[in-house]
């Protein structure tokens, strides 16, 4: 049985350790809700860039020779994945999720006998798979989202897949991340990239199948305007992926701590209940040896 001493020793730990974790959830909380604002803020644009040039490149398929080469598909031979982490720990299951998806990805892509090149954001990222997988790592980039997300952060990362693209390095690209859903929830996402994906064009009643349900006529024509808006959309998405994963992080990393705020409070009051036994066993044993001693005399 340990000590009194021991027991308030754990106990003094124990509550410097739950002062720690309250405060780094009341950090957390106070950065999600900024990065919660960024996040939503940022999907309207997003998206409505990606229905753009989806109605664009439906136009450009007719013609595939004068395509862009972002939008042309040459081949699936070598797969270019980025994956965005944090650079922070204690953040519960968030690195470990994104993780875990990236490595069945690189299995069934290798497997299948494709080649697989990584681009990491994130010193946690980047520090699990350079134990196994160093010989994929293109590119690694850490500290880059400090103290938050910025276009220009994103710039640096798109700058570089456009580099290695137009050097034929790879054929496909995409970006793997942690998607903001709720406080509590947040989703793995696979987001190709390069070439662009088109998505069906949605149409409502009474609209036409045009970009955002109107009909535009375009100057320059739709080719220019795709070779621009592409590698511009690129940088969007990469900021898009970076935002959300950090307003996963803080939701992930408030999450975690307050589970082991909840923990210690429970450790320390079974620490607290063990010493006051405890210490109530050393008084009743020292009055046994007092009354044996005054019965002996």
């Amino acid at each position: 049985m340990a000590n009194l001493k021991d027991l308030r020793t754990k106990i003094s730990s124990v509550k410097s350790t739950r002062r720690i974790t309250s405060a780094m959830k009341m950090v957390a909380a106070a950065k999600l809700r900024r990065a919660q604002d960024m996040a939503e803020s940022s999907r309207p644009y997003a998206e409505r860039m990606e229905r753009m040039l989806s109605s664009l490149a439906a136009s450009a398929a007719a013609n595939p020779e004068s395509a862009p080469p972002m939008l042309a598909t040459r081949g699936d031979d070598t797969h270019l994945l980025v994956l965005i982490s944090s650079d922070r720990g204690l953040c519960g299951g968030f690195n470990a999720n994104v993780l875990r998806y990236i490595r069945e990805k690189i299995m069934r892509l290798e497997a299948d006998g494709k080649t697989v090149k990584l681009l990491v954001v994130g010193r946690k990222g980047y520090a699990s798979l350079r134990r196994d997988m160093r010989s994929r790592i293109v590119e690694a980039y850490e500290d880059l989202a400090k103290p938050a997300p910025a276009f220009d952060q994103a710039e640096t990362v798109s700058a570089k897949i456009t580099s290695m693209f137009e050097a034929g390095e790879f054929d496909v690209c995409t970006v793997i991340y942690n998607k903001f859903v709720s406080a509590l929830t947040q989703e793995v996402t696979p987001l190709q990239l390069i070439p662009f994906k088109a998505d069906e064009p949605v149409e409502t009643e009474g609209e036409d199948s045009s970009v955002g349900g109107s009909a535009y006529e375009f100057e320059p024509d739709e080719e220019e305007i795709l070779a621009a808006l592409l590698p511009r959309n690129l940088s969007v998405q990469v900021f898009r992926a970076m935002i959300e994963s950090f307003a996963s992080e803080q939701a992930s990393r408030m999450t975690a701590m307050d589970n082991a705020t909840r923990n210690a409070g429970d450790m320390i009051e079974s620490l607290t209940l063990t010493y006051n036994r405890t210490r109530q066993a050393a008084i009743t044993s020292e009055l046994i040896e007092i009354i044996s001693g005054a019965e002996a005399l």
